[in-house]
């Protein structure tokens, strides 16, 4: 079925947009250009959800947030997403679309590493983000959804790290919705040059229980040879977001990309991790855990694609439902012909904690060559009776076994994140969402 959606901004409007940011010529043409596609194409079709009454386009496409000179001057509902007590150096916080704070270390920025909000990127670095602006991640034709985001693009980051530069502190960006009717098309570009590593780790935040409205998000993340990103991301927009999460890789010879997403989301969601493996000896591990609750409905996909020869990706979904809330986890596997000796291994594990929770995992696994190898695993059920009762005959009340479970299952993704304070965070989501 087709799903028709308004277009909710013009032609005039965009190109206002774009002059008002002051952004390049080739960006504003990028817009023009993507809008026009928008009106010809179609919204994706996830597997098995349909998302044709889903909220696409009521919403409120701009807000600014007020800035803060200190840390300590951040609202309470950000200030749990960092550790304050060590004053970190290296954070971007977007309150809506403005920077409310940002900081790079004095070393970082010597070493030519960029880190910065995306219209200061597009500004100060405009060549730079063109050559991997949705070039080989992600483009603006492949439904309207993602033409749509390249349109209307109102915040986001850039994170650049030159040729053998190695970045040993974690990179933290922060987006808070904090208008309840703001949409949130937030761009994320990180680049790794050659022989380059960093970790970089972004949370998504909102509390529109009532009212709705929209993110759009895309992030595309391209390690050059040999080079290590390790990405982190907590998604937790409230019940009134519709999101569309769509984050990318590429990765080319012997380069790594690691990914540990939370998605906690309180509304409507399709959640897209393709990783492309193009070089020889190119990793990518993705790890994904997701809490659902209420009547919501969830879509993930977690792809890799193996170009390379010896290129091994490794996908790890495990989901909790309870109440009424549905997912969908699907898990592909895909290796090209001429990808000699790759692997491809993928777990998809879904657990329900009420009757009319519902939950479906559909491993794939397409090969086009012969000397690879190739698993899969995936499991529908509620939690262990046998488990419950070893932990009950040691004394644990069943609700505290219950929980103690939950936890365990969900922690092969909680532990690989790399910041303390957002590790709790999640975990503290997870506590909420669930009890």
């Amino acid at each position: 079925m087709t799903v028709v959606t308004k277009l909710p901004y013009d032609k005039d409007y965009i190109d206002q947009f774009s002059k008002d940011k002051n952004e390049p010529e080739w960006m504003r043409n990028f817009r023009l250009q993507a809008l026009e596609q928008a009106e010809s194409l179609n919204m994706p079709e996830p597997d098995k959800t349909k998302i044709g009454r889903w909220n696409f386009s009521k919403f409120k496409h701009t807000a600014t947030g007020e800035a803060v000179t200190a840390l300590e001057d951040l609202p309470s509902e950000l200030q749990d997403f960092f550790d304050a007590d060590k004053k970190p150096e290296n954070l971007l916080v977007q309150r809506n679309h403005s920077v409310a704070y940002a900081s790079l270390s004095d070393d970082l920025k010597e070493k030519g590493v960029i880190f910065t909000d995306i219209f200061t990127a597009l500004r100060e670095h405009g060549d730079l983000v063109k050559k991997y602006y949705m070039q080989d991640a992600v483009s603006m034709d492949e439904h309207r959804l993602t033409a749509l985001h390249a349109a209307l693009m109102n915040g986001g980051a850039f994170v650049y790290v030159p040729k053998n530069v190695q970045v040993d502190v974690p990179l933290q960006a922060i987006f808070w919705q904090e208008d309840p009717e703001v949409s949130m098309f937030n761009h994320v570009l990180v680049v790794a040059e050659e022989n380059s590593s960093l970790t970089y780790v972004e949370n998504y935040l909102s509390h529109n229980d009532n009212e709705e409205t929209v993110a759009n998000v895309v992030a595309e993340v391209i390690a050059k040879e040999n080079a290590n990103i390790d990405f982190g991301g907590v998604d937790n927009f409230a019940a009134g977001t519709t999101a569309y999460n769509n984050r990318r890789g590429v990765a080319y010879r012997d380069g790594v990309i690691d990914w540990a997403l939370g998605a906690m989301n309180d509304g409507n969601t399709v959640n897209e991790n393709i990783t492309h493996l193009i070089g020889d000896n190119s990793v990518s591990n993705a790890k994904t855990v997701s809490v659902g609750r209420g009547k919501q409905t969830q879509n993930f996909t977690a792809k890799i694609v193996n170009h390379g020869l010896d290129s091994d990706g490794y996908i790890l979904q495990h989901g909790v439902m309870k109440e009424q809330a549905s997912a969908i986890f699907n898990g592909i596997g895909k290796i090209e012909h001429g990808a000699t000796r790759a692997n491809a291994e993928q777990e998809s594990r879904v657990l329900m904690l009420s009757e009319k929770a519902r939950g479906d995992a559909n491993p794939i696994l397409l090969i086009d060559e012969d000397d690879v190898t190739a698993g899969h695993a995936a499991s529908v059920g509620r939690v262990d009776p046998m488990q419950l009762y070893y932990l009950m005959s040691r004394g644990i009340t069943e609700e505290e076994a219950e929980r103690l479970i939950i936890h365990g299952f969900l922690a092969p993704v909680v532990n690989q994140l790399p910041i303390e304070s957002v590790k709790q965070q999640l975990t503290q989501i997870i506590e909420r969402k669930v009890y």
